[in-house]
């Protein structure tokens, strides 16, 4: 046989295993509770789960349509138009999708060419940049403002140019828990009234607002939502993170360059799933009550931290919530989290991976879309450090 020798030049030399898959597999390793991963640790509704079960048995398990099961995509337009007013073509607007990441691969794939800039703000989701680099664009980073961690507009307004294509938003906000109000629409839309710009809106917490606060969506802005792609999660809502189910809606012109790379990433989405959420999406409790089903274990969580050594910094959505340790080591937050995870059992996420340059504010994430049971312990093990 002959021997070759490859040389490959990466297309993302930077980018190794996630932080996410380390972290669950050092408290896999260790025994701890894990805090790490987003995802709940409690049942599905077992409802939703007899609809798969249903749509299966009928013979539901070859490929639905490339832009989803109609039955779905019209759940998802009148789910839309109850939340935000506004009505969206289930023909040409709205695409089912293998998950929120899947879809914002897609659309930037779709939309963003060499040279093109896209202006994100950190600490951001880890899934933005690399599908920026791998299309040959520009990542522009805008520093949100700790401890609140808000949009400081006129960076903003600075940082723009005549090369930038796209702006990545995302409320309410992974890893922060911060969210954005009607200044921010505002500002924004005032920023972007007469370019070419395309947002792209990372709303998968959506149902997660607490204090009975608002979701401030781009749905609700007419200027900012001729010019968006706006991105879901059922994973999120639902607690069922690992079906990979979401979708993305946006005007036909946009819609239609998102779906020539939809269709040869995915061509299409688990049909029986499709067929069970158009069901389970029907009954408005399924979801309208999140917000404070996830508040409750929010605070219970706090209770503890409150009484540690940590400092609990405002988290008004998601299931995450950020604690400051600058009380209890100088260690950088990786080593610090590892420690944790080794020493006392409990995983958390560093929030430094979420930047692009080295940060020295020693804050860690940690997920509380848990059972109270594992609250509870997590609480216990914080009282200890």
């Amino acid at each position: 046989m002959p021997n070759y020798d490859f040389i490959l030049n990466s297309k993302l030399p930077k980018v190794g295993t996630t932080i996410f898959t380390k972290m669950s597999a050092l408290a896999q390793k260790t025994g701890a509770v894990n805090l790490s991963q987003g995802f709940p640790d409690f049942d599905v509704d077992p409802q939703l789960l007899k609809l798969v079960s249903k749509y299966m048995a009928a013979g539901h398990n070859q490929y639905a349509p490339m832009a989803g099961a109609m039955v779905l995509r019209e759940a998802i337009a009148a789910k839309i138009e109850r939340l935000y007013r506004v009505q969206y073509n289930v023909e040409s607007e709205i695409t089912v999708t293998a998950g929120a990441t899947q879809a914002i691969f897609s659309a930037i794939s779709a939309l963003i060419v060499e040279g093109d800039e896209v202006i994100i703000f950190t600490p951001a989701y880890d899934c933005y940049e690399p599908a920026i680099d791998i299309n040959g664009g520009k990542t522009i980073f805008v520093k949100l403002k700790s401890p609140n961690y808000k949009v400081d507009w006129s960076e903003v307004k600075r940082l723009v140019s005549r090369k930038t294509k796209m702006i990545n938003l995302n409320t309410p906000h992974n890893p922060t828990g911060s969210i954005w109000d009607k200044h921010d629409l505002e500002e924004l839309a005032h920023l972007t009234k007469g370019t070419g710009i395309i947002l792209l809106s990372d709303e998968v917490y959506e149902h997660i607002i607490f204090e009975n606060k608002e979701h401030q969506s781009v749905l609700k802005h007419k200027e900012l939502r001729d010019r968006s792609l706006v991105v879901a999660s059922f994973g999120k809502t639902f607690h069922v993170t690992g079906w990979k189910m979401g979708y993305i809606v946006g005007p036909s012109s946009i819609m239609k360059e998102f779906k020539k790379v939809h269709q040869f990433n995915v061509f299409c989405c688990n049909h029986p799933m499709q067929l069970a959420i158009a069901s389970y999406i029907s009954n408005e409790d399924n979801y309208l009550h999140l917000g404070s089903f996830y508040e409750e274990k929010r605070n219970l969580f706090n209770e503890a931290a409150e009484q540690s050594r940590f400092g609990v910094l405002p988290s008004s959505g998601t299931y995450f919530q950020l604690l400051d340790y600058s009380r209890i080591t100088n260690e950088d937050d990786v080593q610090f989290a590892e420690r944790l995870t080794e020493e006392f059992k409990i995983a958390s996420i560093p929030v430094s991976v979420f930047y692009n340059t080295p940060d020295t504010n020693k804050v860690l994430r940690f997920c509380f879309a848990k059972q109270n049971e594992t609250l509870e312990r997590a609480g216990e093990i914080l009282l200890k450090i």
